[in-house]
């Protein structure tokens, strides 16, 4: 039914010789660029085909003139234009000339979107759930049962609640063994590993991280942030060996786990090593936090900057780097951002920190699908703790760190293009 009336909507348009579209800029002036992406997921959703304008005031969208749209627009509280078809056309020969650094991109299908993450977790215990919620942009929860039965092939996009995937439980034993949530959590782990077949909950986790590794190589899209990042790359590349002292699964590591790791099955980092005492608070050297605590980074010069990229020739990373600024307040995770040495080379470095000489932001390709590492677990939140409220979304509707997230969630709507080299 919804279909048919934006069909009638439409087609009342042209009748009415209304030669008008709908542009929603993504600049400063935008008063809410987070709902703005989820008014264009909900005309995807709608089967209305609409455009992104690429470094075009701060990565617009462009949508046809129908009366649903508009509504949505209002009632969202998203800032939008009314252009004739004159001022369309200038737009597009700005675009197209060869020296300007924009470009056009037709976004045609929403695509369908699942969050790996437990039944008990709530949105605001991860910046994704967050703004998919505030977007009013919809998602499956599944997490390892789903996962470990096959259901992968059903999405497009995947993102991984900051989740450890090397059966460490967070290496949260130290500061919080005693607590009885995180009693909870090793129980029902354990108790969801053994029911699944698993005798450790490392094993489970690996079995969890290779299905999802190879639905990245069947097509899909993968985005993860915080631990989600280096603690899945460290869990693929641990596969032939345990890396788990006794606390976490009974028995002893591998004396020889360090030299076990297979670094030719990880995503996005190499020749890393881990952090084997589970009192510290670390998997490995890959995370770059204790950069920050010695230069003594703060809240107020915390900061990385996004590439600038060729729109016409680079338009993948031009898609995910949309944004009404290139210079974005940090914020701590336990994985803040990435050492740059630690980085495969076939990586690219999307966002960094150039005065730590970190990365905060990767993206890859692996098989036929692509993946998204993003450092850090709030955007708005500078140094979240374990038990801090919650991040109200009302108050930061124009956050760049939060349009990152979106622009990956928009991406998988494109036509897959490749870098040019």
């Amino acid at each position: 039914m919804k279909n048919y009336l934006f069909l009638i909507s439409f087609l009342f348009s042209v009748l009415l010789g209304r030669t008008t579209q709908i542009l929603v800029p993504m600049d400063e002036s935008q008063s809410n660029h987070l709902k703005a992406y989820g008014v264009a997921f909900w005309s995807l959703e709608n089967d209305v085909v609409i455009e992104w304008l690429l470094n075009y005031r701060g990565g617009s969208f462009l949508f046809p003139h129908l009366r649903s749209i508009e509504e949505e627009l209002l009632v969202r509280g998203v800032k939008y234009e009314i252009l004739a078809d004159g001022q369309i056309n200038s737009i597009r020969n700005q675009i197209a000339h060869p020296e300007v650094n924009m470009e056009i991109v037709q976004l045609e299908k929403a695509p369908k979107i699942a969050v790996y993450t437990p039944n008990t977790s709530q949105p605001w215990d991860d910046a994704v759930t967050m703004v998919l919620e505030y977007a009013e942009i919809p998602y499956d929860k599944i997490y390892d049962s789903a996962i470990v039965m096959g259901v992968l092939p059903k999405y497009d996009w995947l993102h991984l609640h900051h989740e450890d995937f090397t059966g460490q439980y967070g290496k949260f034993y130290s500061a919080y063994r005693s607590y009885p949530w995180y009693k909870e959590q090793v129980a029902a782990a354990e108790r969801d590993a053994k029911s699944l077949g698993f005798e450790k909950v490392s094993q489970l986790k690996f079995a969890v991280a290779n299905n999802i590794k190879n639905f990245v190589v069947g097509g899909g899209f993968l985005f993860t942030m915080c631990s989600g990042t280096d603690s899945f790359d460290i869990a693929l590349a641990a596969h032939n060996t345990d890396i788990c002292e006794h606390m976490f699964d009974g028995d002893a590591s591998d004396p020889k786990c360090q030299d076990k790791l297979d670094f030719n099955n990880t995503f996005a980092f190499q020749n890393f090593k881990l952090e084997r005492d589970p009192m510290v608070y670390e998997y490995s050297n890959i995370d770059g936090t204790d950069l920050h605590r010695q230069n003594r980074v703060t809240e107020a010069t915390d900061k990385f900057t996004l590439f600038e990229f060729s729109a016409k020739w680079d338009v993948v990373p031009t898609m995910l780097t949309q944004c009404h600024t290139d210079v974005v307040n940090g914020f701590m995770g336990q994985t803040t951002d990435f050492r740059k040495d630690l980085i495969k080379p076939n990586v690219l470095v999307m966002g960094e920190n150039k005065s730590l000489g970190t990365a905060r932001y990767l993206h890859g390709e692996f098989g036929q699908g692509t993946w998204t590492f993003y450092g850090g677990h709030d955007p708005e939140d500078y140094e979240h703790r374990v038990g801090d409220p919650h991040t109200d979304l009302n108050l930061h509707p124009n956050s760049p760190g939060y349009r990152l997230i979106l622009n990956n969630i928009l991406f998988p709507a494109a036509k897959k293009k490749k870098r040019k080299t």
